[in-house]
């Protein structure tokens, strides 16, 4: 284990974000967002088994016997905390670890609008934080929660697969249980954690129609709803969340989401000129617009209604893009790589833009 804890150790000093570890290869880092081997002894599949044996808790070693994969957090006084996944290829073991940083990142120091705050200070509903794998999505659901707790004076509850950042009581109560080791699964959490006195419920992830039903239902009676989706758009969350459930029971959703929803904040990591990291969000807020549209199921709509609705503190990705590259953040190469429309955006750039009817508005 002493070399496997210096691989670690490495990886949070080299800025990893990500650590990578199979049978008979290199270890890989990913170091802002490049893949980079390490020079280090190939692993073994003994020291794997080793490995494996020691890092994975008792209570997940018969689920992995059984699943042959797993997810948990692994910690390491003074080096750091890891989201870990332990899985099988070429029916030997593989690790993949991202670092979790120690400290919630602040609003500023992420890069994040004031807008985002309006979204922390809902009194009830449903906030989504969507995008890719990798995006930083937990990380920005982590900075809306410490805002929370530094500002609010709330009891709040997380349901995580596994526990990413470890929050500290400030203003707030906060209590974080792990799927697997608190509680048997993300429902049976929800079945009660009504009965638990929250004000602000946080989902580690939407994963089906149980678990969004269960959030809505805390969203009716008046509970803040936090969590993640994996979708690209703003606009395409609603989507996904709707194809969770049958044909026969999507109008009544909809329908019940157009009441319960507050906001859904996609984001896109992007390289910075100075070698950093920083989102691009398109914002999509419940506004009497939006939620009209989803009432009468206008759902092609809603990319145009974020599109002018700049006054609710809506933002499309190109409108994101754009305002980095004029703010010095970002380069017009990086913007065009990760719009939704780089035509349309190459002509933003040169001072063309167009309404959704394709007209020239200025």
């Amino acid at each position: 284990m002493e070399l496997f804890n210096k691989i670690l150790k490495i990886a949070v000093s080299g800025n990893a974000s990500d650590i990578h570890v199979k049978v008979g290869t290199p270890v890989i880092f990913r170091i802002s967002r490049e893949l980079v081997a390490v020079e280090c002894p190939n692993p073994t599949v003994d020291w794997m088994n080793r490995v494996i044996e020691t890092i994975v808790p008792t209570h997940m070693k018969k689920k992995l016997e059984e699943d042959r994969e797993v997810d948990f957090s692994y910690y390491i006084p003074d080096v750091g905390r890891f989201r870990t996944n332990v899985f099988q290829q070429r029916g030997t073991w593989a690790l993949a670890m991202r670092h979790v940083k120690a400290t919630v990142p602040s609003f500023e120091a992420l890069g994040l609008p004031e807008s985002i705050k309006s979204l922390a200070e809902t009194p009830r509903g449903i906030v989504l934080i969507a995008g890719a794998t990798g995006s930083g999505k937990s990380t920005t659901l982590a900075a809306l929660l410490e805002y929370i707790n530094a500002n609010y004076k709330k009891h709040i509850i997380t349901l995580e697969d596994p526990i990413e950042f470890v929050f500290e009581d400030n203003q707030s109560v906060i209590e974080q249980r792990e799927i697997g080791l608190d509680t048997a699964s993300f429902y049976g959490a929800l079945k009660h954690v009504l009965r638990q006195d929250p004000d602000i419920i946080m989902l580690g992830e939407m994963r089906d129609a149980t678990t969004f039903t269960a959030a809505m239902s805390a969203a009716d009676t008046g509970h803040l709803v936090f969590s993640t989706l994996h979708t690209t758009t703003a606009a395409q969350s609603i989507t996904r969340i709707l194809d969770f459930f049958k044909a026969d029971d999507r109008e009544q959703a909809r329908r019940q989401l157009s009441g319960t929803l507050r906001g859904v904040v996609c984001q896109r990591m992007v390289p910075t000129v100075d070698g950093k990291m920083t989102p691009a969000l398109e914002i999509l807020v419940n506004s009497p617009l939006v939620k009209k549209m989803l009432e009468e199921n206008r759902l092609e709509k809603l990319t145009a209604a974020i599109e002018t609705g700049s006054d609710d503190g809506m933002c499309t990705f190109n409108q994101s893009l754009f305002n980095l590259v004029k703010a010095g953040r970002i380069t017009e190469k990086e913007a065009l790589a990760k719009a939704s429309n780089a035509q349309a955006l190459e002509m933003n750039f040169k001072g063309i833009f167009l309404n959704e009817g394709g007209r020239i508005v200025s």
